[in-house]
């Protein structure tokens, strides 16, 4: 955490330096009435971690799920915008250790005067437990890890961004219509709602040989919160050359309502929870033609004393495209017509 915080200020010391520019001329430029076909091929992931005085001396357990490449096609021009996605078949690692997971990712984003706002469903199933032969005795080197096929997280998140700079747009930060001319960088606030959590379907997400009986928290098979919140930050662009970079930092806290199941009975509590913003885009951009890499980040956690739930939801992907050049206009010539 602490270097996230210095990062974020080093971000504000930079743009600081780059704001004594002027200039009358917009810092963006827009290609809206280009039509824009563009590719994208990466990959989202969603590992989060149980921490507890479990049995056996565990204090952690980490999960992860089989990643699998995805593939998106879309075009934009002016209001306009379309992108199919679809897996491609195969996964990044074995299943023999990793299983089979599902993905599900919906997902619109928009903008309105000086706001920016995204909506974002998403669903993991399909994990395991990482390194779990260090206390199961039934896995090994070979197959260390213990398959949960029927462990699930999901989100559904509505966040918006409010930025000071009036010159501070999101479709030339993201690459696809426009691109920077000059550093520019503001002061921005994000409102957020999310319901999140983790289930495994009626069973306990703590193996059963972990289980600490005298603990009603630890049988716990479906973790959950809704929240709200503020989170205030600070976002940048910078250039070198045809080189263009943006980042966002943030922190805040949001006003938590969570509950633990186990059984049939529900507990639940109301508090306080951290909440960080990143957001890094990265890439060559001209006029006609871009590539960027694009990485996404979505902290989240919930506590109930000494167990605690903390997951990151992740995108990494390469976006390239082109822009095509308008057509041109034919001018009508107009012809005199002499009365003889």
């Amino acid at each position: 955490m602490k270097k996230w915080i210095l990062f974020f200020f080093l971000i504000i010391g930079v743009s600081a330096v780059h704001s004594q520019e002027t200039s009358d001329s917009l810092p963006y430029a827009l290609y809206k009435n280009r039509v824009v076909l563009y590719s994208d091929l990466g990959f989202n992931s969603a590992p989060f971690t149980l921490k507890d005085d479990f049995n056996e001396g565990v204090g952690t357990l980490r999960f992860k799920h089989n990643l699998q490449l995805a593939m998106g096609i879309g075009i934009k021009y002016k209001w306009f915008g379309l992108r199919i996605g679809f897996g491609i078949p195969g996964t990044l690692r074995p299943k023999s250790r990793f299983g089979k997971s599902q993905l599900f990712d919906l997902g619109l984003k928009f903008s309105f005067k000086k706001t920016f706002w995204d909506i974002e469903a998403r669903s993991n199933r399909g994990y395991v437990i990482v390194d779990a032969h260090e206390w199961n005795d039934t896995l090994n080197n070979l197959s260390p890890n213990l398959i949960r096929p029927n462990t699930r997280a999901q989100s559904l998140s509505i966040n918006g961004w409010f930025f000071r700079n009036d010159d501070f747009k999101m479709a030339a930060v993201f690459g696809k219509v426009g691109h920077y001319n000059k550093p520019e960088g503001t002061f921005y606030l994000k409102g957020t709602l999310n319901y999140f959590g983790v289930t495994n379907e009626g069973q306990s997400l703590a193996p059963n040989e972990l289980i600490d009986m005298t603990q009603s928290k630890s049988y716990a098979n479906n973790m959950s919160a809704l929240d709200l919140g503020v989170v205030p930050g600070y976002a940048y662009v910078g250039r070198l050359n045809n080189w263009r970079f943006s980042a966002f930092g943030g922190i805040g806290a949001v006003i938590q309502s969570k509950i633990y199941q186990f059984g049939s009975t529900t507990r639940g509590v109301l508090g306080l929870a951290p909440r960080l913003d990143l957001r890094f885009i990265a890439g060559y951009s001209k006029p006609d033609y871009f590539l960027w890499f694009v990485t996404d980040f979505d902290i989240k956690s919930i506590r109930f004393r000494e167990l605690r739930y903390n997951q990151i939801f992740y995108q990494l992907k390469v976006v390239g495209g082109i822009r095509l050049k308008e057509r041109e206009k034919k001018k009508k010539s107009s012809q005199k017509v002499v009365k003889v």
